[in-house]
């Protein structure tokens, strides 16, 4: 009797190695059927607008004149 359970047990392990396998082969397939990392057309990364950063904004870019202010 012990025989014998222990192949069944061996079989099933077997099977399940099997399943598990051809599932993650499929799985592979899918995964390499869609490009996710392929960039969509016309969706792109545009290219920044010459920003200045809030430190940036704070400090004057030249010291002002006495007919500068208002």
């Amino acid at each position: 009797m012990t025989v014998i359970a222990a192949a069944a047990l061996l079989l099933l392990i077997a099977v399940g190695v099997a399943l598990i396998h051809r599932l993650n082969g499929q799985h592979a397939e899918r995964i390499a059927a869609f490009h996710y990392s392929d960039v969509l057309p016309g969706i792109g990364r545009r290219p920044r607008r010459h920003r200045r950063s809030a430190v940036d904004a704070t400090v004057p870019t030249r010291p002002p004149r006495d007919g500068d202010r208002g």
